[in-house]
């Protein structure tokens, strides 16, 4: 290009006389030239967006885009990026195969709040309804099953109290378990839905709860020990509740399924006891356990939180990331790989609910219910919500494009966003999972395939009217740079041109 302004300067001149060759030239072509080359053009245009929505369909991503960030990025000084098998990498170094995508289940929020206490509150104040129809409906079935399945012949207050669960007044409900404990004093069910939504402060709750502790079935024992753990947590007797939560998981380790370590995990969190929720999550963020929003992003905020205090995007874009840096990123893109939503609500970019009592994992219903509880460790960690921040944008360019373009992910249930917005409350707009975009050179080479099929068309119903738009389209198009080689001219002695080639 140098080379080209170099003799631009030195010989406008010549540019005039190769700008009135071209004129002529242009003045000359017939029209079934102008029909030829916009239907070669269209032709290869054509061909160009096969092979790239077919390689797109393949691969996930467009190849001019993949050669572009793997071979001219390197050459131009940029740095290269990882690939996105290396986020499913085994330790041996072996991509591992991606995980079959299941049907949308349902399960229940290990950190719901209390009815009365928390979430009738928030109607008292707000006149809302933070609580759905539908997850409530859940919560019925849930106490229903896990609370009489096992009995083989219910007793009179055990029928009582399934109708009650099933019973959408809360007052109706409130009354039968009165009706529960006028039949049997020890009935543990009864003191169970009274302390869940009579009770309007914590401390009553765990009254209720512990009279409610004579029970002798193991469900509903496990399900008031947690929630008496979860009572001493909100009351700030923290170390008591983490004792209480290890307890259970040691005498009950088969209920796995009932995630009373995300429980603990938020409790040590808190504690800032940061080696115990190492210890924890070594022991559930395993491959063949079932992952959730707490594990992968508490996963990423322990490796954050150890080079987040002295970070700096500038100083990292300036040297590369370190070590660290790049294990915290790597955790980071693992967990918005698993929910996307989350990041969203943590950097306060979207405002949070009450979270729902049951949860969609993935979903924006679990992103809301791990960024209420886990919001203020995030904030406690220095530095951290800003490495998130930068990591989320893809600042690094670890990999070409932001995360929330989805890149990343590999594919969702389809019915995702309808069972989030059966649970979350109607005046909360529901976060939907990120689509995968067609890349800009499939969009562009469409684009151009179908103008220039225009062309050929135009230029083939119209030839001598398209070969005079093509010559004006032309003489326009040269016509700046003979105006600038003309002033030149004038401008310039023409002896200073002739002793400008003799150097």
């Amino acid at each position: 290009m140098v080379l080209i302004m170099i003799y631009v300067l030195w010989s406008p001149l010549k540019l005039q006389e190769t700008l009135t060759s071209a004129s002529v030239f242009l003045n000359t072509l017939t029209p079934k030239f102008y029909v030829a080359l916009t239907g070669t053009s269209s032709l290869i245009s054509g061909l160009i967006l096969i092979f790239e929505w077919w390689y797109f369909r393949k691969y996930g991503t467009s190849f001019i885009e993949q050669v572009s960030v793997s071979h001219l990025r390197p050459l131009l000084g940029g740095v290269e990026s990882s690939s996105t098998t290396g986020l499913f990498s085994s330790v041996n170094g072996e991509a591992e195969p991606r995980p079959s995508v299941s049907e949308c289940k349902v399960w229940r929020n290990p950190l719901n709040l209390f009815r009365g206490a928390e979430y009738n509150r928030y109607t008292w104040v707000t006149g809302k309804e933070p609580l759905t129809y539908y997850d409530m409906n859940l919560s019925a079935q849930d106490h229903q099953t896990f609370f009489t399945g096992d009995t083989q012949q219910l007793r009179p207050e055990d029928a009582v109290m399934q109708k009650a669960w099933r019973e959408r007044n809360p007052q109706a409900r409130i009354r039968a378990a009165y009706q529960a404990i006028e039949m049997n004093h020890e009935c543990a069910a009864a003191y169970v839905l009274l302390a869940e939504e009579e009770a309007t402060t914590i401390t009553e709750a765990e009254r209720l709860f512990k009279k409610a502790l004579t029970g002798k079935d193991i469900n509903l024992l496990v399900y008031i020990k947690r929630r008496l753990a979860m009572c001493a947590r909100k009351l700030g007797r923290i170390k008591e509740a983490v004792k209480m939560m290890r307890d259970l998981m040691k005498e009950f380790p088969l209920l796995g399924m009932l995630n009373i370590h995300e429980n603990l995990l938020e409790a040590l969190l808190e504690l800032q006891a940061y080696a115990d929720v190492q210890a924890v999550l070594a022991k559930y963020d395993d491959i063949s356990l079932p992952k959730s929003a707490t594990i992968c992003y508490t996963s990423a905020l322990l490796k954050a939180r150890a080079v987040s205090d002295k970070f700096s995007p500038e100083a990292a874009s300036r040297r590369g990331l370190s070590t660290a840096e790049m294990n915290a990123v790597e955790a980071i893109h693992r967990a918005v790989e698993f929910n996307p939503h989350v990041p969203k609500y943590l950097l306060e970019m979207k405002s949070l609910i009450l979270p729902p009592e049951h949860i969609l994992k993935r979903g924006d219903s679990e992103a809301v219910a791990y960024a209420f509880f886990h919001l203020q460790h995030w904030k406690r960690a220095e530095g951290a919500l800003n490495l998130l921040h930068c990591t989320w944008e893809g600042t690094f360019r670890i990999i070409p494009y932001p995360l929330e373009k989805g890149h990343l992910f590999y594919p969702y249930p389809g019915c995702t966003e309808t069972a989030d917005r059966e649970l979350l409350p109607s005046f909360h707009e529901v976060s939907v999972y990120p689509k995968k975009e067609l890349p800009f050179f499939i969009l562009f080479t469409a684009g151009l395939c179908s103008f220039t099929a225009m062309l050929a068309m135009l230029t083939h119903q119209f030839p001598e009217l398209m070969g005079v738009f093509a010559k004006a389209f032309f003489s326009t198009l040269f016509a700046p740079l003979g105006f600038f080689a003309d002033k030149m001219e004038s401008f310039m002695p023409s002896s200073f041109w002739h002793q400008l080639t003799r150097i």
